[in-house]
């Protein structure tokens, strides 16, 4: 058959073929368009665009958008840590490591300035509730404790696990190994919850780098950090000869956080950054610079650049983001009822009680041992202090100047010396003889402060001694007569010692003696409700030192009493 007599037939097929690619051609770009528009770019561009509108009219109202804040000063502050290898630290003026870059980056992409400022894991947060800073980015895990204390920026920007770390030849290889065993950690990680869960003793300190000093000193037989902190000490040939991880859990997102009052434009504007900064590989790119583990955030690169994740929402998207680490401790069986004081006390004095020792098990066993311990150090601290002061009092009183003299000069030493200073030299000692344990902790604390207060009151027993001497020259009393006699006169200086020493327990806190103090810290450093927890301690100790008052007034009055007659 001839075309020409086809022509007819194909004629509306080559019309139609025609119009689909006309159409087609004409909806392209503005399908291209709409993807655009919908595009954590295109949005992070109309958000910044709508807040610099307004600036400056805007800036001088009161409780506006920290966005706009930072906008209308063109300065933004940022928390980093100092001293975390890899991630944030300063050498002279200058800054360097993965956050620091990122923080850079961010105040690029705001075009603005940026004022660094310290922060150290326990003041993370108040410092952004506290208005010192408008973002941290100072590897702060996201948990569910900490979701309802600031605004965590989605996508997070890195993630670890929390590493067990200690010296090769200690046998240590899953949680059943750390009970009865002390951990170094940080105040503020959300894993010393599960440390404590398995019976693991905590001795916290404020900056991780003091980790791998005490693992060097033996001082900590194992610590228990970020595996992205100690990726760089197991760089150094020396670290990674003495020590090996022995186990890891509780994989944490990392997110940068900002305050949850007036940050909405500032948390979304964050929000799409981060977006952009997994797509285009920026995060990534920072990351290789500075030689930390890239594994995650490849995987996130591949996640953002997805069409269902790369768009204006893909923040709130819960295909896309990672939930906050909830590490799941068990409540106590009175929990419920914590909860409902609590509110109830909310609403009858609108002041807010939280009372976090009270709700999980690892929290209340914490407790519980706190005070049993805070008991036996008061106790063996009075102990320790009568003791040392009959010691010292009979010595500094004698007639034989080699009692008497190495006597004074041990008071003198003890009366110029700061009470830290000898707690601490009182744990090197007990240190170099023993491993270092709780148990260890407390001797030495009850041993520096029964020396400490025990010298001062044996020098009053002294004075009161030659006193009572004096009088009596002429009809001289039996030994133990003049001592009896010098007790009841050195009772007032006694007691007062006594009562100093019973108020100066909680300072055994300072070389990880499992107190109260010590315990409620570890308490706070997985939990909330840090005012109503120390206010909880100060009421204990002052009924502690009421009841030593008490007492030693009772003994006091009972002496005088007794007193034997001229």
């Amino acid at each position: 058959m001839p075309w020409s007599s086809l022509a007819p037939v194909f004629a509306p097929i080559r019309t139609t073929a025609a119009v689909l690619l006309l159409a087609a051609a004409v909806a392209a770009p503005a399908a291209g368009a709409a993807r655009a528009q919908g595009s954590p770019d295109a949005a992070l561009n109309r958000l910044l665009a709508e807040a610099r509108s307004t600036v400056p009219a805007e800036c001088s109202r009161p409780g506006i958008d920290r966005l706009m804040r930072i906008l209308c000063t063109g300065r933004i502050r940022i928390g980093v840590r100092e001293y975390y290898p890899q991630f944030g630290v300063i050498s002279g003026n200058e800054r360097h490591g993965y956050e620091i870059d990122v923080a850079r980056a961010i105040a690029g992409r705001l075009g603005i300035a940026i004022d660094f400022e310290k922060v150290k894991a326990a003041t993370r947060i108040p410092m952004l509730a506290n208005d010192q800073v408008d973002l941290t980015i100072a590897t702060m895990g996201h948990n569910m404790e900490r979701d309802g204390q600031v605004r965590f920026i989605r996508p997070h920007y890195y993630r670890s696990e929390t590493t067990i770390v200690g010296p090769r030849d200690l046998a240590v290889a899953s949680w059943a190994d750390l009970t009865g065993k002390t951990v170094c950690a940080t105040v503020g990680n959300g894993s010393n919850a599960q440390l404590v869960l398995h019976d693991a003793h905590l001795m916290l300190f404020d900056d991780p780098d003091e980790l791998a000093a005490r693992l060097d000193d033996d001082t900590c037989a194992l610590a228990a950090q970020d595996d992205s902190f100690f990726a760089y000490y197991f760089t150094q040939p020396g670290f990674a000869e003495r020590f090996s991880q022995k186990f890891g859990f509780a994989q944490l997102p990392w997110g940068m956080a900002v305050a949850r009052d007036a940050s909405d434009r500032l948390a979304r504007a964050l929000d799409l950054i981060s977006q952009i900064f997994h797509r285009d590989g920026v995060f990534l790119g920072f990351a290789r610079a500075n030689r930390i583990a890239t594994a995650f955030l490849e995987e996130q690169q591949a996640v953002w650049a997805k069409p269902g994740c790369n768009t204006a929402v893909g923040s709130s998207n819960p295909a896309c983001i990672l939930p906050p680490f909830n590490p799941a401790l068990p409540a106590t069986p009175f929990a419920g009822n914590v909860n409902a004081f609590e509110a109830w006390f909310a609403a009858l004095t609108g002041v807010e009680l939280v009372l976090p020792m009270l709700k999980t098990v690892p929290a209340w066993s914490l407790f519980l041992n706190g005070i049993v311990n805070s008991l036996v150090l008061v106790l063996g601290t009075l102990a320790a202090t009568l003791a040392f002061a009959l010691l010292f009092g009979a010595m500094l009183g004698s007639h034989y100047r080699m009692l008497r003299w190495p006597a004074r000069a041990a008071t003198v030493t003890l009366q110029s010396s700061a009470i830290v200073l000898t707690l601490v030299v009182a744990a090197a000692l007990m240190h170099a003889i023993f491993p270092y344990s709780a148990a260890m902790a407390m001797s030495a604390a009850i041993l520096a402060l029964g020396l400490t207060n025990g010298g001062n009151a044996g020098q009053a027993i002294s004075e009161a001694m030659a006193t009572v001497r004096a009088e009596h020259a002429v009809a001289p009393l039996a030994g133990m007569a003049i001592f009896y006699r010098t007790l009841v006169r050195s009772a007032t200086q006694i007691m007062a010692f006594l009562v100093n020493a019973a108020k100066g327990t909680p300072i055994a806190a300072f070389i990880g003696a499992p107190e109260l103090l010590s315990a409620l810290t570890d308490i706070t450093s997985f939990s909330s409700g840090r005012a109503t927890t120390y206010t909880l301690l100060l009421i204990f100790y002052t009924a502690v030192v009421m009841v030593v008052v008490w007492g030693c007034g009772h003994v006091r009055i009972v002496l005088e009493r007794r007193h034997l007659p001229a």
